[in-house]
């Protein structure tokens, strides 16, 4: 079981029973507490339970997080086509991208950013919610939902 939350527009945590892990989308840093500080750019990191993959996007770096057979995307805004391939499949996206949305075609959206126009273009009604708690994909939706973290 993991939950994702939000603290601000640019930033999703994800807790496990291992880690908690602190995505900055605007300052590219990953935070988890550890020893040697914050994690900064692509790569391929283990935190606790939960690999995750940095990919480069040009200027912007974003995640692909995946605990046990879940992938979590976590890219902001980033609509280029080049990235969303790269990234490939999520079940989970946190974004504030339509096209990407569109594109990915996850079961579960976190809304990051302008919430009402991506609600409005993908014809959604939010649900929302403090944190999002997901047990295991079995537990994903058949239809997407879109998430707006308070």
């Amino acid at each position: 079981m993991f939950e994702i939350e939000s603290k601000n527009p640019d930033e999703i945590i994800l807790t496990t029973k291992q880690a908690t892990i602190k995505f900055d989308v605007a300052n590219e840093t990953i935070d988890a507490n550890l020893e040697v500080g914050k994690i900064v750019g692509p790569g391929e990191f283990e935190i606790g339970n939960v690999a995750i993959r940095g990919i480069a996007t040009g200027d912007k770096t974003v995640y692909d997080a995946v605990i046990g057979t879940v992938h979590i995307g976590v890219i902001g805004g980033i609509e280029e086509a080049i990235t969303l391939d790269e990234l490939g499949v999520a079940d989970v996206l946190c974004t504030s991208s339509v096209r990407a949305v569109r594109e990915i075609d996850p079961k579960v959206v976190i809304a990051m950013g302008n919430i009402d126009g991506m609600v409005t273009e993908l014809k959604a009604a939010p649900r929302t919610e403090k944190k999002y708690k997901l047990k295991n994909a079995d537990a994903l939706p058949a239809a997407l939902e879109v998430i707006a973290l308070t």
